[in-house]
Order: C-alpha cells, then sequence, then structure tokens
C-alpha cells in the first residue's frame, strides 16, 4: 500500500492504544473469557515484545507486535488492522513486516495463537497464505477448541552478494 509506513510504536501513545483497545474488544466479543490471550497496552510494555505500528501520515491503521518466547522462537501478537483499513492490504504488510524482523532477529520458528471461530476466519486465511500451518499449542497454552495454533519455520536470510567492483 502507497504511503503506508511500519515503525515501532509506544503502546502508551493515544492513538496506538486506541487500536489496541479495540483488538482487545473485538476478541472479547467473540471468544471465551477463559480464553483470550490477547494483550492490553500495559502489557505490550514488556522488554520480550516489540510493538509496531502500520500509519498513513498520523492515522494508525494496524498494529503488530512479536515476542520471543525462547531462544529462536518468536511468537506473534496484537495482530489488528482498523476496521476501515480492512482490505487495503495492511494486514499482509504488518504480517511481512513482522516476519523480516524475526529473520533478523535470528528466529527459526514463530508461531501464533487466534480464534478458531467464525470472526478470526480472515486472520487464518492471511496466515496460512504466508505459509503457517496448525502446530500443538506452543508455551503456556493449552489445548482448547476456541483457539488455532499456527507456526512457520523460517528459512535464513539469504546472505547478499556484495556487487563486485568494476
Amino acid at each position: 500500500m502507497k504511503d503506508l509506513e511500519i515503525s515501532c510504536a509506544d503502546p502508551r501513545d493515544e492513538r496506538v492504544r486506541e487500536l489496541v483497545e479495540r483488538q482487545l474488544n473485538f476478541g472479547r466479543a467473540f471468544t471465551p473469557p477463559e480464553d483470550v490471550h490477547a494483550l492490553g497496552a500495559d502489557e505490550l510494555l514488556d522488554p520480550a515484545i516489540v510493538l509496531f505500528a502500520a500509519r498513513v501520515d498520523e492515522d494508525v491503521l494496524g498494529i503488530g507486535a512479536l515476542k520471543e518466547i525462547e531462544e529462536g522462537h518468536g511468537e506473534l501478537k496484537t495482530m489488528h488492522t482498523a476496521e476501515a483499513a480492512r482490505g487495503r492490504g495492511i494486514g499482509r504488510a504488518m504480517l511481512e513486516h513482522l516476519l523480516a524482523e524475526a529473520r533478523r532477529r535470528g528466529y527459526r520458528r514463530v508461531s501464533l495463537e487466534t480464534g478458531a471461530m467464525d470472526a478470526f476466519a480472515p486472520a487464518r486465511a492471511l496466515y496460512e497464505s504466508a505459509g503457517f500451518a496448525a502446530c500443538a499449542p506452543f508455551g503456556s497454552y493449552r489445548r482448547s477448541p476456541n483457539s488455532t495454533y499456527l507456526s512457520l519455520a523460517l528459512a535464513a536470510e539469504p546472505a547478499r552478494a556484495e556487487a563486485a567492483a568494476p
């Protein structure tokens, strides 16, 4: 998407916090309380988490976070696109950005948990189109009919060939 900028974000920023809250409200609307695993703004201050915002000008249109859960293994968290901005490629751009960041950090695997309900079908389709496949619960997650667990093995970034000097 033209003019879209993705950069690190502070969850205390009012515009970012608003989208984090919308993501929480969306999840809570469709998920039983015991299976809501979304993070609030204060939880996103954890040093193991890096939060990004997708912006056009000053408008925050999407958010996404990457959490290190163990050496070489990251988890996608807090992926959400503002309702008015859906269908414009923002979610895909954020996913690509998070996967590039995971590779930069040397992660060999990235996993995620998302809802199993119909409301989360677009998110699952996005992840599956990027190569994510079903996996067992990871980290502190437990089996639940309300959750879908997906994982992607990351290939190392290809070495960049230096241009030959004339």
